[in-house]
């Protein structure tokens, strides 16, 4: 799936902004599916309405620019039924503390211990975002997907704290060795 899709999902649930839509899928409940950045979801808003996919109209702000909001239509809605009909790609992690951790026969235990540190915090602050989450979909059918992620969160935070000491000696351990080897 790509950035049209998630703008089509995004505007099945509500009429959005360009900027709402930005928002939504790089901070907010939509974060989690699609990477999506501020210059790939305009052009995609775009073709969707020369697509005749969605509309749009302009809305007056005081001493603003007038702000243009997208409605998905409903040949917007069987284009994402199709697109939501197509075999997922397979999920991909990326995460540059592992390239740290990859690499941590380069660094001291100390530049481990403190990029372990730094990654848990993320850690724990994506738990504290989904737990906010959780507020804004309970009673939906789709609630599931907080529990989801949050059991696959807390189950890379309890790792992660379980084999912090594991993490740490691994650049100890390299230190050693290359130490012995001079």
């Amino acid at each position: 799936m790509n950035v049209r899709t998630l703008c089509l999902a995004i505007l099945h649930h509500q009429d959005a902004t360009g900027y709402e839509i930005r928002k939504l899928s790089t901070e907010g409940k939509y974060a989690y599916f699609v990477d999506a950045s501020f210059g790939s979801i305009y052009p995609a808003l775009a073709k969707l309405e020369d697509d005749g996919l969605v509309t749009s109209r302009q809305e007056q702000q005081p001493s603003k620019p007038p702000r243009k909001v997208y409605m998905i239509n409903e040949a917007g809605r069987e284009e994402l039924r199709l697109q939501l009909r197509e075999a997922p790609t397979p999920d991909i992690y990326r995460s540059e503390f592992l390239l740290v951790g990859m690499c941590s026969d380069l660094l001291d235990p100390v530049d481990v211990q403190r990029a372990l540190a730094m990654h848990t915090r993320q850690i724990e602050d994506k738990l504290v975002k989904i737990n906010e989450m959780e507020q804004s979909m309970k009673g939906q059918p789709q609630s599931w997907l907080v529990d989801f992620g949050r059991h696959c969160v807390q189950a890379h935070l309890d790792w992660v704290i379980e084999n912090r000491e594991r993490i740490i000696s691994a650049s100890a351990a390299a230190d050693t060795v290359q130490t012995a080897a001079e």
